[in-house]
């Protein structure tokens, strides 16, 4: 069963960084491009980032670009997601997924997306 399990989240302040990490098991990593999403309380989930099995093409949502840096190391089967100069607005449950063969990730539609990990928390304090 595959399963793709969060880490790194945490309590930060504004301006602060952290790293997230998404480990995957019973999943050839390096056959799938991967994609970071999120949800706030009573928001709905958004992507964030979407990387390619290779690693050479990614994509970010318009309100991350140039703070958020995915990337990937197939050899440990994990996905990562540097998050620099937070802001309290990027307070949310983060959460990777796999995106479905065949499917294109640059629109970040979670509908193309066929695992998924529970989340960790990352909570910007202002």
């Amino acid at each position: 069963q595959v399963q793709l399990v969060e880490s790194g989240g945490g309590l930060v302040q504004a301006g602060g960084s952290l790293r997230l990490s998404c480990t995957a098991s019973a999943l050839t990593f390096n056959y799938y491009a991967m994609g970071w999403f999120r949800q706030a309380p009573g928001k709905e989930r958004e992507g964030v980032s979407c990387m390619y099995m290779s690693g050479t093409s990614t994509y970010y949502a318009g309100s991350v670009k140039g703070r958020f840096t995915i990337s990937r190391d197939n050899s440990k089967n994990t996905l990562y997601l540097q998050m620099n100069s937070l802001k309290p607005e990027d307070t949310a449950m983060y959460s990777c997924a796999a995106l479905a063969p065949g499917r294109a990730c640059w629109s970040l539609r979670s509908q193309v997306f066929i695992h998924w990990g529970q989340g960790t928390q990352v909570t910007v304090s202002s």
